[in-house]
């Protein structure tokens, strides 16, 4: 009966799958292989839907040509393959379901795109000014539901560079990347401090929320720096309990700055910012969360978090579990989440490790190629 399926039911079934699930159709008959290739083909019907985010990890060490991601619907692990990549890559950010990288092999920035599901990878053009560790900002311009692969800009800023002389300086420039144009453009000068401090002690992670890009400082005391894209403006703001906190990082929840952060032998806490950059707290992991997370130790080192709009997700290595703050949509409340650690794939083991995560909607839209102007 489903080999006599016509293509267009077929295909809409396939709509409904996630990418591991569409990618074990394939190999099911001819009859599916075929339907799925018309299906990848087209990419009105490749709009993800309204499903939870998966949380997608890469090691911070011994860049493998491969991740891991945890499908929160099913509340599975995969191990996905990257070996379709010229390089190890580090993660950066992500931009609409594909993720933004570098590779490992170069200490000079270079960015690529790509998209683990469908095994598309691009480069992104070269840099105007070669840069050693700038500081990575993203926005993206536009994401509706009509819109396959978004429109996006990358913000670089400061970075070790060539002196004019011989030996290197710090670069107090930054320059933007427009995915519509498909170039970089130097767009004006900032302040030679910030361009210290985002260099050595800022990493590339950012938040875009009301027209400002934040990065966060990763020496205590803590600050927060910010650059306002509609006037050029670059200020610092001060965060709470700074000089306490053992690892603080900044995510983005209902479209507003939040910051989380965890003191040692204390709580970890949730503040967002409001009028006048005034920090409110608005939650605290619960005591049980923290128990389980840390070991009894409430130690918060090498604690990482990253967010969305909907869900804020604190880990550490691939193995251990995970602490989730998200919104629950049925209640019009946020509750916290647990989430085992990926420990074993398939039957076999995984070994653990020290990892970065990002939220993505898996997708397998193709990567639109760019049509300069």
């Amino acid at each position: 009966m489903w080999s006599d399926l016509p293509f267009d039911l077929l295909a809409n079934i396939f709509s409904y799958l996630s990418p591991d699930s569409l990618a074990r159709a394939r190999s099911a008959c001819c009859q599916w292989h075929t339907c799925s290739r018309a299906y990848l083909s087209s990419t009105t019907s490749l709009v993800p839907r309204d499903d939870p985010a998966w949380f997608l990890a890469m090691p911070t060490r011994n860049h493998r040509l491969c991740c891991y991601a945890h499908n929160p619907v099913l509340n599975i692990w995969h191990l996905v393959s990257l070996n379709f990549l010229p390089d190890p890559v580090r993660l950066v950010a992500t931009i609409g379901s594909h993720i933004l990288v570098r590779p490992t092999n170069s200490i000079f920035l270079q960015l690529a795109l790509c998209n683990p599901f469908s095994r598309q990878f691009r480069h992104l053009p070269v840099l105007n000014i070669t840069r050693t560790n700038p500081a990575v900002g993203v926005l993206v311009l536009d994401s509706g539901q009509d819109v396959p692969f978004p429109c996006f800009s990358v913000y670089v800023a400061g970075g070790m560079c060539d002196a004019p002389h011989g030996g290197a300086r710090y670069e107090p420039t930054f320059e933007i990347y427009d995915s519509r144009h498909d170039r970089w453009q130097i767009v004006g000068s900032m302040p030679v401090e910030f361009a210290v401090r985002l260099t050595v002690w800022t990493p590339n992670e950012s938040v875009y929320s009301k027209g400002v890009l934040y990065w966060i400082t990763s020496a205590r005391a803590y600050t927060v720096m910010s650059f306002e894209i509609g006037t050029n403006t670059w200020r610092e703001l001060n965060v709470p309990m700074a000089d306490r906190l053992e690892f603080a990082t900044l995510v983005r929840r209902n479209g507003v700055l939040t910051l989380v952060g965890g003191t040692c032998g204390e709580d970890t806490s949730i503040w967002e910012l409001g009028e006048g950059d005034n920090w409110g707290l608005v939650e605290k992991m619960p005591v049980e969360f923290e128990m389980r997370f840390c070991g009894g130790k409430r130690s918060w080192g090498s604690t990482r978090c990253v967010g969305s709009d909907g869900a804020i997700y604190l880990y550490r290595e691939l193995g251990s579990g995970m602490a989730v703050w998200k919104e629950v949509v049925d209640k019009g409340k946020w509750e916290w989440f647990w989430i085992e650690g990926c420990c074993s794939i398939g039957g076999k083991l995984v070994q653990s490790f020290p990892m970065k995560g990002v939220l993505l909607q898996p997708s397998l839209a193709p990567m639109c190629a760019s049509t300069p102007s």
